[in-house]
C-alpha cells in the first residue's frame, strides 16, 4: 500500500513539473492580457484531486513523507511566484544608457532586443562633422534625467527613422531642431533603425544628444507591404511609425514623428505644446486637395469600403509630421487597425490604393485629426513621386520645410542641379565627403 501511494505521488509530481515547464517555456511570449487565464489554470492544477496531500498522520513514516512533499511544494511555489513577479515587472526592469538602449515589444517577436552595435560595411561611406554643443536658455527647466531616462515629464519627445539612404537627411533634421530650440537639452530623440551601427555614428556627431535607438525588424511588415509608384515608399522602415506605441516606453505619453527629409526652422516645443483635444493625432490638414485620388476606382466602386468615412469629413494630411497621443493610440489599438487595411489591400481582388504607408493612415484617421497650423509642414518641396521637380513654398509663415516627393535636397546639391529652396536645407548638412 505504501509503495502504491509513493508511486502515485511521483506520477502526480511529474505531471505538475510538466505543467509548470510548459508555462515557463511561454514566458518569453507572455503578455499581461494572458495573466488572468494563466493564474486560473495554475490554481486549477493545484486544487485538483490529483494533489491530495492530506495523508493520514497515523504512522511516523507517513508524517515524514508528508513533510517532504510539503517542502517540495513550498520550494516550487516560491520559484513559481518569483517567475510571476518577473513577468509582471519585466517591462520596467530595463535600464540602458541613452546611446545604447534598444527597446522592444513583448508582444512582437519581430522587434528584437540588443542587435549587434558594430558598424556595417554600408556605413563606411558616411562621415559627418561633429555638431556644436547646444545648451538650454536661462529660462528653461533644468533637467537631471538620472534613472528616469526618457520618462522625465519635461522632455520633448521626437521620433525619426535612421536609414542608410536617408541618413544624411536625418542628421540634418536633428541638427536643425537643436539649432532652433530654446531648450535643446530638453529634447529627447527616439531613433528607429533596421540595421545596427547607426547609434555610434549619431553619438560621434552629437556627443551630448539625449537619445535611444530602437531596432525594428523589416520582417514585421514585409508581407503587408504592397508595391508603390516609387520604390522608396516600399521600404519597411517607412512603416515603423505605425509601431511607435509598441516600441517606446509606456511612460512616453506623446511623441512628435518627423520624416528624414525635412528641417525645422522654429522652436520644436511650439509644435510639442499643440493641443490635440480628444483626438489621437494632430497634423496640418489640406482639405482643398482631391481626397478621392488617394484611393483607386475599385475602392470607391465597392460599397463596402467608402462607408469607413461615414460621419467623417476626411481631408488629406501628410504623415511625415504628426503629433501623436500614444496613450490613446495604445488604448484604441490603432496599430492593428492600420494593419487590417494593409491586409485588405493584399487580399482584395484589386488594389484599393497605390501609394505606400499613407493610405492606411488616411483610412483610419482622416476626418479625425486635430488640425495643426500649415507652417509646421511646408511639404511637397521634393516635387511629385516621379519627376521630383522644383516647387515653391505655400503661402504663409514657415516653421518646417519638408522635401516630400522624389527630389531630395542632398542629391540635387551633389548633382549640381539644386532647386532654389534646397539652399535652405544646406546650412544644416553635416556630411563630409570622404
Amino acid at each position: 500500500m505504501e509503495s502504491h501511494r509513493e508511486k502515485k505521488f511521483q506520477k502526480e509530481k511529474a505531471l505538475f513539473v510538466v505543467g509548470v515547464g510548459n508555462f515557463l517555456v511561454k514566458i518569453s511570449q507572455f503578455t499581461l492580457a494572458d495573466l488572468r487565464g494563466t493564474i486560473a489554470f495554475v490554481i486549477s492544477l493545484i486544487s485538483s484531486n490529483r494533489f491530495d496531500f492530506k495523508l493520514r498522520k497515523r504512522k511516523r513514516k507517513r508524517r515524514f513523507i508528508y513533510r517532504g512533499k510539503m517542502l517540495w511544494i513550498a520550494r516550487l511555489s516560491g520559484f513559481f511566484s518569483a517567475a510571476m513577479v518577473m513577468i509582471i515587472l519585466f517591462p520596467y526592469l530595463q535600464s540602458f544608457p541613452p546611446a545604447e538602449a534598444i527597446k522592444y515589444s513583448q508582444t512582437d517577436s519581430h522587434i528584437r532586443l540588443n542587435p549587434p552595435i558594430e558598424y556595417t560595411g554600408s556605413l563606411n561611406r558616411f562621415s559627418f562633422r561633429k555638431a556644436d554643443a547646444f545648451h538650454n536658455a536661462d529660462e528653461c527647466r533644468s533637467l537631471t534625467l538620472g534613472k528616469s531616462g526618457s520618462c522625465h515629464p519635461y522632455l520633448v519627445h521626437v521620433a525619426i527613422t535612421l536609414d542608410v539612404e536617408y541618413l544624411r537627411g536625418s542628421i540634418a533634421a536633428v541638427h536643425s531642431i537643436l539649432q532652433h530650440s530654446k531648450c535643446p537639452e530638453s529634447v529627447f530623440f527616439h531613433f528607429l533603425v533596421s540595421e545596427p551601427g547607426l547609434q555610434n555614428l549619431v553619438r560621434s556627431t552629437f556627443p551630448e544628444l539625449k537619445f535611444k535607438v530602437y531596432f525594428f525588424d523589416p520582417e514585421r511588415v514585409r508581407s503587408l507591404i504592397s508595391t508603390s509608384v516609387r520604390q522608396a515608399l516600399e521600404q519597411p522602415l517607412n512603416y515603423a511609425r505605425n509601431y511607435l506605441a509598441d516600441l517606446l516606453e509606456p511612460c512616453v505619453r506623446r511623441v512628435i514623428y518627423l520624416d528624414s527629409d525635412l528641417v525645422v526652422v522654429d522652436d520644436i516645443s511650439k509644435l510639442w505644446n499643440t493641443s490635440l483635444g480628444d483626438k489621437t493625432i494632430g497634423a496640418p490638414e489640406y482639405c482643398h486637395a482631391n481626397f478621392t485620388k488617394y484611393f483607386t476606382e475599385y475602392f470607391w466602386s465597392d460599397r463596402r469600403f467608402p462607408g469607413v468615412f461615414s460621419g467623417r469629413k476626411p481631408c488629406y494630411f501628410n504623415t511625415g509630421v504628426m503629433v501623436i497621443d500614444l496613450v490613446k493610440w495604445r488604448r484604441f489599438g490603432y496599430t492593428r487597425r492600420i494593419e487590417r487595411w494593409m491586409e485588405i489591400q493584399k487580399t482584395s481582388p484589386r488594389r484599393i490604393y497605390e501609394l505606400g504607408s499613407l493610405p492606411p493612415f488616411l483610412l483610419v484617421f482622416a476626418g479625425l485629426v486635430a488640425p495643426i497650423e500649415h507652417r509646421w509642414n511646408q511639404h511637397g518641396l521634393g516635387g511629385d513621386n516621379v519627376k521630383g521637380s522644383c516647387r515653391d513654398l505655400h503661402h504663409g509663415p514657415v516653421s518646417l520645410l519638408h522635401w516630400s516627393g522624389s527630389g531630395k535636397p542632398w542629391l540635387r546639391l551633389d548633382s549640381k542641379q539644386p532647386c532654389p529652396l534646397d539652399a535652405s536645407w544646406a546650412p544644416y548638412d553635416l556630411y563630409e565627403n570622404l
